[in-house]
Protein backbone atom coordinates (compact mmCIF):
# COMPACT_ATOMS: atom_id res chain seq x y z
CA UNK A 1 0.00 0.00 0.00
CA UNK A 2 1.39 3.32 -1.34
CA UNK A 3 0.53 6.55 0.69
CA UNK A 4 -2.05 7.58 -1.97
CA UNK A 5 -3.50 4.51 -1.29
CA UNK A 6 -3.53 4.69 2.89
CA UNK A 7 -5.23 7.67 2.02
CA UNK A 8 -8.15 6.27 -0.09
CA UNK A 9 -8.56 3.39 2.57
CA UNK A 10 -8.58 5.63 5.53
CA UNK A 11 -11.08 7.65 4.24
CA UNK A 12 -13.29 4.53 3.23
CA UNK A 13 -12.60 3.92 7.62
CA UNK A 14 -13.37 6.94 9.23
CA UNK A 15 -16.39 5.07 11.00
CA UNK A 16 -14.74 1.67 11.35
CA UNK A 17 -13.17 1.95 15.06
CA UNK A 18 -12.96 -0.59 17.37
CA UNK A 19 -15.73 -0.52 20.04
CA UNK A 20 -14.01 0.13 23.14
CA UNK A 21 -14.25 1.61 26.12
CA UNK A 22 -11.95 4.38 28.14
CA UNK A 23 -10.47 7.64 27.84
CA UNK A 24 -9.30 7.01 24.09
CA UNK A 25 -11.95 4.80 22.93
CA UNK A 26 -11.81 3.35 19.64
CA UNK A 27 -8.91 5.78 18.94
CA UNK A 28 -5.93 4.33 16.82
CA UNK A 29 -2.81 5.35 17.36
CA UNK A 30 0.79 5.12 16.49
CA UNK A 31 4.09 5.29 18.91
CA UNK A 32 6.87 6.01 18.05
CA UNK A 33 10.24 4.37 20.00
CA UNK A 34 6.88 2.59 21.47
CA UNK A 35 9.33 -0.54 22.16
CA UNK A 36 10.80 0.25 25.20
CA UNK A 37 11.23 3.50 27.93
CA UNK A 38 8.70 5.84 27.76
CA UNK A 39 6.97 5.19 24.59
CA UNK A 40 6.38 1.63 25.66
CA UNK A 41 4.83 3.18 29.06
CA UNK A 42 2.81 5.72 26.98
CA UNK A 43 1.36 3.04 24.80
CA UNK A 44 0.38 0.68 27.57
CA UNK A 45 -1.27 3.56 29.30
CA UNK A 46 -2.85 3.94 25.69
CA UNK A 47 -4.33 0.68 25.02
CA UNK A 48 -5.59 0.19 28.95
CA UNK A 49 -7.32 2.88 27.81
CA UNK A 50 -9.31 1.68 24.81
CA UNK A 51 -6.79 2.99 22.14
CA UNK A 52 -5.29 0.48 19.31
CA UNK A 53 -1.44 1.15 19.49
CA UNK A 54 0.68 0.45 16.50
CA UNK A 55 4.22 -0.12 18.34
CA UNK A 56 6.84 1.67 16.05
CA UNK A 57 10.40 1.30 16.47
CA UNK A 58 13.79 0.45 14.48
CA UNK A 59 13.95 -2.78 16.91
CA UNK A 60 11.18 -4.36 15.25
CA UNK A 61 11.24 -7.33 17.12
CA UNK A 62 11.04 -5.94 19.99
CA UNK A 63 8.18 -3.89 18.98
CA UNK A 64 6.48 -6.83 17.88
CA UNK A 65 7.20 -8.99 21.42
CA UNK A 66 5.74 -5.83 23.41
CA UNK A 67 2.32 -5.48 21.00
CA UNK A 68 2.19 -9.45 21.47
CA UNK A 69 2.34 -9.20 24.84
CA UNK A 70 -0.78 -6.30 24.75
CA UNK A 71 -3.01 -7.95 23.14
CA UNK A 72 -5.27 -7.82 19.49
CA UNK A 73 -5.32 -4.29 19.28
CA UNK A 74 -1.81 -3.88 19.11
CA UNK A 75 1.09 -4.26 16.41
CA UNK A 76 4.67 -3.95 15.92
CA UNK A 77 6.18 -2.46 12.96
CA UNK A 78 9.23 -1.23 11.64
CA UNK A 79 10.76 2.12 11.13
CA UNK A 80 13.50 4.69 10.95
CA UNK A 81 12.18 8.00 11.99
CA UNK A 82 15.13 10.02 10.18
CA UNK A 83 14.20 7.88 6.78
CA UNK A 84 11.58 9.73 5.11
CA UNK A 85 10.79 6.86 3.12
CA UNK A 86 10.79 4.55 6.17
CA UNK A 87 8.74 6.83 8.11
CA UNK A 88 6.16 6.57 4.82
CA UNK A 89 5.97 2.99 4.75
CA UNK A 90 5.22 2.67 8.32
CA UNK A 91 2.62 4.99 8.21
CA UNK A 92 1.15 3.02 5.21
CA UNK A 93 1.59 -0.24 7.01
CA UNK A 94 -0.29 0.84 10.01
CA UNK A 95 -3.31 2.43 8.25
CA UNK A 96 -3.19 -0.99 6.39
CA UNK A 97 -3.49 -3.00 9.52
CA UNK A 98 -5.67 -0.54 11.63
CA UNK A 99 -7.70 1.28 8.83
CA UNK A 100 -6.69 5.06 9.73
CA UNK A 101 -4.26 6.98 12.54
CA UNK A 102 -5.90 9.29 14.86
CA UNK A 103 -3.06 9.88 17.09
CA UNK A 104 0.21 10.06 16.24
CA UNK A 105 2.79 10.16 19.15
CA UNK A 106 6.53 11.54 18.16
CA UNK A 107 8.44 9.78 20.88
CA UNK A 108 11.10 8.29 19.24
CA UNK A 109 14.51 10.30 20.18
CA UNK A 110 18.42 9.83 21.08
CA UNK A 111 20.88 11.93 23.25
CA UNK A 112 24.45 11.74 23.37
CA UNK A 113 25.93 14.17 25.83
CA UNK A 114 29.23 16.60 25.22
CA UNK A 115 30.56 19.58 25.70
CA UNK A 116 31.66 21.68 22.61
CA UNK A 117 35.09 21.05 22.74
CA UNK A 118 34.58 17.08 22.97
CA UNK A 119 30.71 16.75 20.58
CA UNK A 120 31.93 15.15 17.52
CA UNK A 121 29.63 17.05 14.35
CA UNK A 122 28.50 13.49 13.14
CA UNK A 123 27.10 12.62 16.77
CA UNK A 124 25.50 16.11 16.70
CA UNK A 125 23.90 15.53 13.43
CA UNK A 126 22.94 12.25 14.20
CA UNK A 127 20.68 13.57 17.46
CA UNK A 128 19.30 16.02 15.37
CA UNK A 129 18.07 13.71 12.51
CA UNK A 130 16.31 11.66 14.53
CA UNK A 131 15.14 14.34 17.18
CA UNK A 132 13.81 17.50 15.29
CA UNK A 133 13.93 15.62 11.74
CA UNK A 134 12.52 12.51 12.84
CA UNK A 135 9.48 14.90 14.15
CA UNK A 136 8.90 16.50 10.58
CA UNK A 137 8.95 13.32 9.07
CA UNK A 138 6.24 11.70 11.61
CA UNK A 139 3.98 15.39 11.32
CA UNK A 140 4.18 15.35 7.43
CA UNK A 141 3.28 11.60 6.52
CA UNK A 142 0.29 11.00 9.65
CA UNK A 143 -0.94 14.64 8.14
CA UNK A 144 -1.40 13.33 5.27
CA UNK A 145 -3.74 10.28 6.44
CA UNK A 146 -5.28 12.90 8.83
CA UNK A 147 -6.50 15.37 6.52
CA UNK A 148 -7.69 12.79 3.91
CA UNK A 149 -9.83 11.70 7.13
CA UNK A 150 -11.04 14.93 7.44
CA UNK A 151 -12.42 15.33 4.07
CA UNK A 152 -14.66 12.28 4.80
CA UNK A 153 -15.38 13.63 8.10
CA UNK A 154 -15.06 17.29 8.67
CA UNK A 155 -16.18 16.42 12.40
CA UNK A 156 -13.79 14.52 13.92
CA UNK A 157 -10.66 15.92 15.53
CA UNK A 158 -7.03 14.22 15.06
CA UNK A 159 -3.76 14.88 17.64
CA UNK A 160 -0.12 14.72 16.35
CA UNK A 161 1.69 14.66 19.91
CA UNK A 162 5.72 14.83 20.39
CA UNK A 163 7.11 13.97 23.18
CA UNK A 164 9.54 16.74 24.19
CA UNK A 165 11.58 17.32 26.89
CA UNK A 166 12.08 19.53 29.61
CA UNK A 167 15.43 20.62 27.68
CA UNK A 168 13.12 22.11 25.48
CA UNK A 169 12.30 24.45 27.58
CA UNK A 170 15.08 25.31 29.33
CA UNK A 171 19.36 25.36 27.89
CA UNK A 172 20.84 22.52 29.25
CA UNK A 173 24.53 22.27 29.59
CA UNK A 174 26.94 20.13 27.75
CA UNK A 175 23.62 18.90 26.10
CA UNK A 176 23.37 21.22 23.30
CA UNK A 177 22.61 18.55 20.57
CA UNK A 178 19.54 17.17 22.56
CA UNK A 179 18.74 20.24 23.72
CA UNK A 180 18.75 22.31 20.29
CA UNK A 181 17.14 20.02 18.75
CA UNK A 182 13.87 19.46 21.28
CA UNK A 183 13.82 23.43 21.20
CA UNK A 184 13.54 23.44 17.70
CA UNK A 185 10.79 20.54 18.31
CA UNK A 186 8.60 23.13 19.80
CA UNK A 187 9.14 25.85 17.15
CA UNK A 188 7.26 23.03 14.99
CA UNK A 189 5.24 22.05 16.78
CA UNK A 190 3.53 25.90 17.04
CA UNK A 191 4.15 26.02 13.55
CA UNK A 192 2.48 22.54 12.87
CA UNK A 193 -0.28 23.74 14.56
CA UNK A 194 -1.05 27.00 12.55
CA UNK A 195 -0.56 24.80 9.13
CA UNK A 196 -3.07 21.71 10.26
CA UNK A 197 -5.81 23.33 12.23
CA UNK A 198 -8.32 23.84 9.57
CA UNK A 199 -7.80 20.30 8.74
CA UNK A 200 -9.19 19.82 12.81
CA UNK A 201 -5.24 18.28 13.42
CA UNK A 202 -4.21 19.39 17.00
CA UNK A 203 -0.13 19.93 17.59
CA UNK A 204 1.00 19.56 20.93
CA UNK A 205 4.44 18.73 22.67
CA UNK A 206 4.61 17.19 26.35
CA UNK A 207 8.12 18.40 28.19
CA UNK A 208 8.50 15.37 30.47
CA UNK A 209 11.09 15.54 33.69
CA UNK A 210 13.82 12.98 33.38
CA UNK A 211 12.32 9.16 33.62
CA UNK A 212 15.27 7.84 36.04
CA UNK A 213 13.88 4.26 35.86
CA UNK A 214 14.09 4.21 31.67
CA UNK A 215 17.01 2.80 29.46
CA UNK A 216 18.18 6.47 28.21
CA UNK A 217 18.72 7.14 32.14
CA UNK A 218 19.73 3.63 33.94
CA UNK A 219 21.48 2.10 31.22
CA UNK A 220 24.99 0.70 32.62
CA UNK A 221 27.04 1.64 29.53
CA UNK A 222 25.20 3.91 27.97
CA UNK A 223 22.57 5.62 29.94
CA UNK A 224 22.65 9.32 30.90
CA UNK A 225 23.58 8.65 34.34
CA UNK A 226 27.00 7.23 32.67
CA UNK A 227 26.81 9.81 30.13
CA UNK A 228 26.71 12.92 32.17
CA UNK A 229 29.17 11.64 34.65
CA UNK A 230 32.04 10.90 31.79
CA UNK A 231 30.99 14.41 30.48
CA UNK A 232 31.39 16.15 33.97
CA UNK A 233 28.08 17.97 33.79
CA UNK A 234 27.45 17.44 37.11
CA UNK A 235 30.58 19.69 39.05
CA UNK A 236 31.91 17.06 41.76
CA UNK A 237 30.27 13.95 41.11
CA UNK A 238 32.53 11.18 41.49
CA UNK A 239 30.32 8.07 41.10
CA UNK A 240 26.67 7.42 39.00
CA UNK A 241 24.89 7.90 42.39
CA UNK A 242 26.30 11.15 42.66
CA UNK A 243 25.27 12.29 39.63
CA UNK A 244 21.63 10.23 40.04
CA UNK A 245 21.38 11.96 43.58
CA UNK A 246 22.03 15.40 42.32
CA UNK A 247 19.15 15.42 39.90
CA UNK A 248 16.92 13.63 42.06
CA UNK A 249 17.02 16.83 44.33
CA UNK A 250 16.32 19.09 41.25
CA UNK A 251 12.59 18.85 41.46
CA UNK A 252 10.45 19.90 44.73
CA UNK A 253 8.71 16.57 44.29
CA UNK A 254 11.66 14.43 45.02
CA UNK A 255 11.18 11.43 42.22
CA UNK A 256 11.35 10.85 38.71
CA UNK A 257 8.67 11.31 35.97
CA UNK A 258 7.06 8.15 34.60
CA UNK A 259 5.28 7.12 31.89
CA UNK A 260 1.69 7.12 33.36
CA UNK A 261 2.72 10.90 34.51
CA UNK A 262 2.85 11.39 31.18
CA UNK A 263 0.30 9.47 29.79
CA UNK A 264 -2.39 12.21 31.89
CA UNK A 265 -1.06 14.98 29.93
CA UNK A 266 -0.90 13.20 26.52
CA UNK A 267 -5.43 12.08 27.53
CA UNK A 268 -5.73 16.24 28.45
CA UNK A 269 -4.34 16.98 25.08
CA UNK A 270 -6.23 14.69 23.15
CA UNK A 271 -10.01 15.39 25.29
CA UNK A 272 -9.15 18.89 25.01
CA UNK A 273 -10.30 20.56 21.84
CA UNK A 274 -9.49 24.09 22.55
CA UNK A 275 -5.46 23.35 22.95
CA UNK A 276 -2.87 23.10 20.40
CA UNK A 277 0.34 24.80 19.61
CA UNK A 278 1.24 23.78 23.55
CA UNK A 279 4.19 22.92 25.54
CA UNK A 280 2.92 20.88 28.40
CA UNK A 281 5.51 20.73 31.19
CA UNK A 282 5.72 17.30 33.27
CA UNK A 283 8.83 18.08 35.45
CA UNK A 284 7.12 17.56 39.16
CA UNK A 285 8.18 21.46 39.06
CA UNK A 286 12.14 20.68 38.11
CA UNK A 287 11.21 23.82 35.24
CA UNK A 288 8.47 26.16 35.63
CA UNK A 289 7.22 28.28 32.97
CA UNK A 290 7.64 31.71 32.87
Amino acid sequence: MNLEEAKEYAKKNIHNRPQTTGRLAGKIAVVTGGAQGFGLGIATEMYHEGASVVLADLNVDQAKEAAKAFGDRAVGLKVDVSDPASMEQMVCDAVEHFGGIDIFVSNAGVLKAGSLDDMDPAAFAFVTKVNYIGYFNAAKYASAIMKAQHEADPEQWFDIIQINSKSGLVGSKNNSAYAGGKFGGIGLTQSFALELVSANIKVNSICPGNFYDGPLWSDPERGLFVQYLNAGKVPGAKTVQDVKDYYLSKSPIHRGCTPKDVAKALFYAVEQQFETGQAIPVTGGQTMLN
